[in-house]
This record gives structure tokens, C-alpha cells and sequence, in this order.
């Protein structure tokens, strides 16, 4: 039968009126019937169905978990500050490395003092960062000021690195006046608009499809940006997870997906939550590119993120970086993990894989870090941290009014008649509200 011939009958099934590509179809399945395959061809084609691309077997074979090789571990350094290839070294300057150290090191005196604060009851929650500080400070040098980021709760050191101050996180811990949230949030729920950090907030995950979406808008504006969002190996168990991968994937949006991978989603462990290969594993599967970084080594973190943060700006597609680490800490100031993990356990980690001594070894190597000057800044940064926390001790709450603010531009009618009923009660019972302890 000839092509023409083969054409016009198809023709009569599928009009042709169609569009360019079921033209091309028509005229491909036309050649095909015209000069059919050999036996062999047809054993090698690719299948052609629209929800999937591969090829046929002819074999009965059921895939098991664990068919393919896991995700390897990407590190600079080993546990003594040795660069293991001379050619990842990003070499950075002294004064980034020192700073990034100064940061983590800062981050660790904040955390303990303000652990030690809620522990006597001075503020009502926290939570430290022990063991993880490197996937802040890694991660953060690696972005641009005017990237977006996407906390969850743990990733103060991001807004340490761009330039939150202690006054700053001390004032939202306390929820005093000085507070950009004037009070309205958790202790650790940071936010910073001139910092590009939106403001965190408690449930999990939920700051996971908002951060694809902000990087959609980010493609359609061609900013020239991307957006991280950071998350727990607990958090990418949530649905919200798995939504957002599949919506960064199909809508090719500028967007980081940073997992800590530390251990544990408060005392569930990481062989509670899943069988597959950890977070990286689910990048092909999802069509999403990924790697997995050690996040005790904040070069390697440094590296990964950098060069997501490029993919993701130059071609419009989502990134995964699972960086494995241990949470030293307890999950928050409402957790005892003593509980559901042995207490040698956590000290092995502290003492044989800790970010902040791996870095140090490291400075110490270049010659730009020594004894002196490490008994020095740890004297600097408490002293720092004890100022600005006695000052944020000492400012009062704010206004009560505030209640009744932000939450429409105008205020409307119903709103000014509570408040007036308020400040009826208040100065009519002010006996019983330590009105002295809030802003007037």
C-alpha cells in the first residue's frame, strides 16, 4: 500500500482539519502502516502513551525499593577541616570565612542564653539550633540579598547572615515593644520584610506551596531571583510537601527546596517516616533536580546552594538540596529528647562531627584563626548577647490597642466600638492589668 493511499483511508478517521501536531501524527502512523517495522524494531519501540516515557519489555519484572543506588553524600571537608579536592574548595575570602564562622559561633551563644532564659521562665519558648548551624550560615552566603526566603522555624542563622540583630531577635523573643511583630507571634517566629524573610509561621510545611508560588510570581516577572524554603525531614512527610514538588516541577519555578535532614521530626526518627531513599530520592521522581550535601560542612552546603540557586534563576527550575545533619538540641524548650535517644548518643555526634569545630580546623589550617583569638570573640559574643538581652528585658509590652490593628487599613466602625468598650474596661478596672508594664 502506498502512502497516499494509507493516508487518505486514515484521513476518513481523523480529520484533518485538526491541529499541526495531529497532522504530524497521522503522517507519522501513515509511513508507519506503509513500510512496516521488523520484528526486532518493534521489540525496541519506545511506548507512546502520554502519561509516561520509556520503553518496552517483553520481560515480567517487578522493581524493587532499593533498585537503584542512594544519593550520595557531597562534602569539601573532612571531620578535620582538610579539603578532600582542592578543585570544590570555593575558595572564599578570610574575611567571608570568618564571618560565617563568627555567625555560627554567635548563633550557639544566642541559643544557649536564650534557652537558659525560657528554662527560668523569662520568656515562653525556644528553640536552639545546636549541631545545625552550618546549614544556616552555608546556605544564606550562598543566596542574594533579594532572594526570598522561606523559614520554618529553625533558621535563624539566615537572618543572622543578612543582618538581623540580637536587638532584633531578642525583641521578638520577648514580644516586647521594640518587636517588628509587635508581639502577635510565638518566640522564634522571626520575619523581616527589609530582609526578605517572610515571617514564619507554626504549622508544618504550610511555607512550602506559598514559596513556590512566590517563585512563580519571580519567573513571571523575570526578577532575576529565586526562593529558598527550608524544611525538616518531618515536614517533607506532609502532603503540603508533595504539592509543592509537583507544582515546582510542572510550573518550572526558580525555587529551592533546602531539607535539614536532622535525625529527627521531634522524636518520630527519620526510619519512622519513610523507606525510600530520605528527600533527594524523590527529586526524579518528581522530575526535579537534587543532591545531597553534608550539612556538617558549610562549604559543601555553600557549594550545593549556590549552584541550585544558579540552575534555578538561569533555567527556571526546582532544586532539591537535602543536607544531612544531627540536631544536637532538643526539638524545642517543650521537648526532653533524652526521651527517645540516648544521651552517649547525642554527645558522640557533639564530639565527633560538630560544624563549628570542622570550620575552626579549618581557619586554623590557613593560619587565620588561633587560640587568642577564639577566647577572645567567645568573651565578645556574651557579652553582646547578655546587653542586648538585658535591654529587650526591660522594654515594655505593647500597646493593647494593637489588637485592634493591621488587620484592615482602615478600622472600621465595628472595631472602634470594641476598642472604645475596651478602654472603658481598662480605665474603670485598671486595678487589676499591670498597665505599667505595657507601652502607653
Amino acid at each position: 500500500m502506498s502512502l497516499r493511499h494509507v493516508c487518505s483511508a486514515l484521513s476518513r478517521k481523523v480529520r484533518l482539519s485538526g491541529p499541526n501536531c495531529l497532522r504530524q501524527n497521522l503522517i507519522s502512523q501513515a509511513r508507519h502502516y506503509a513500510h512496516p517495522a521488523s520484528k526486532s524494531q518493534l521489540e525496541d519501540e519506545s511506548a507512546k502513551f502520554p502519561g509516561a516515557k520509556a520503553n518496552y519489555t517483553h520481560s515480567l519484572e517487578l522493581v524493587p525499593p532499593g533498585s537503584t543506588d542512594p544519593f550520595p553524600v557531597y562534602r569539601v571537608m573532612d571531620l578535620e577541616g582538610q579539603v578532600l579536592n582542592s578543585s570544590e574548595d570555593p575558595k572564599l575570602n578570610q574575611d567571608i570565612v570568618e564571618k560565617m564562622y563568627k555567625d555560627m559561633t554567635m548563633l550557639n551563644t544566642m541559643d544557649r542564653i536564650l534557652y537558659e532564659s525560657q528554662r527560668q521562665g523569662r520568656i515562653s519558648f525556644y528553640m536552639t539550633s545546636y549541631g545545625e548551624e552550618a546549614t544556616h550560615i552555608g546556605s544564606a552566603a550562598a543566596l542574594k540579598p533579594n532572594d526570598l526566603v522561606y523559614g520554618q522555624y529553625r533558621e535563624a542563622g539566615v537572618l543572622l547572615w543578612r543582618g538581623f540583630t540580637l536587638d532584633e531577635f531578642m525583641n521578638q523573643c520577648y514580644g516586647n515593644s521594640g518587636d517588628e511583630g509587635k508581639g502577635r507571634q510565638m518566640p522564634v517566629h522571626y520575619g523581616s520584610r527589609k530582609l526578605n524573610f517572610v515571617t514564619i509561621s507554626s504549622p508544618l510545611s504550610t511555607q512550602m506551596p506559598q514559596a513556590v508560588g512566590s517563585a512563580y510570581a519571580m519567573k513571571r516577572s523575570k526578577s532575576g531571583n529565586c526562593v529558598i524554603v527550608y524544611f525538616g525531614d518531618g515536614a517533607a512527610s506532609e502532603g503540603d510537601a508533595y504539592v509543592a514538588f509537583n507544582f515546582a516541577a510542572t510550573l518550572d519555578c526558580p525555587v529551592i527546596f533546602f531539607c535539614r535532614n536532622n535525625g529527627f521530626a521531634i522524636s518520630t526518627p527519620t526510619h519512622e517516616q519513610y523507606r525510600g531513599d530520605a528527600v533527594a530520592g524523590r527529586g526524579p521522581a518528581f522530575g526535579i533536580t537534587a543532591i545531597r550535601v553534608d550539612g556538617n560542612d558549610v562549604f559543601a552546603v555553600y557549594n550545593a546552594t549556590k549552584a541550585a540557586a544558579d540552575l534555578a534563576v538561569k533555567h527556571n527550575k526546582p532544586v532539591i538540596v537535602e543536607a544531612m545533619t544531627y540536631r544536637v538540641g532538643h526539638h524545642s524548650t517543650s521537648d526532653d529528647s533524652s526521651a527517645y535517644r540516648s544521651i552517649e548518643e547525642v554527645n558522640l555526634w557533639d564530639s565527633t562531627d560538630q560544624p563549628i569545630t570542622r570550620l575552626r580546623k579549618y581557619m586554623e589550617r590557613k593560619g587565620w584563626w588561633n587560640d587568642s583569638q577564639e577566647k577572645e570573640w567567645k568573651e565578645s559574643t556574651r557579652k553582646q548577647v547578655l546587653k542586648s538581652f538585658g535591654e529587650a528585658e526591660k522594654r515594655p509590652k505593647p500597646s493593647w490597642k494593637e489588637m485592634f490593628n493591621d488587620v484592615y487599613k482602615d478600622v472600621p466602625s465595628h472595631l472602634r466600638e470594641q476598642m472604645k468598650e475596651m478602654e472603658d474596661h481598662v480605665q474603670n478596672h485598671k486595678e487589676h492589668y499591670p498597665l505599667s508594664s505595657y507601652k502607653s
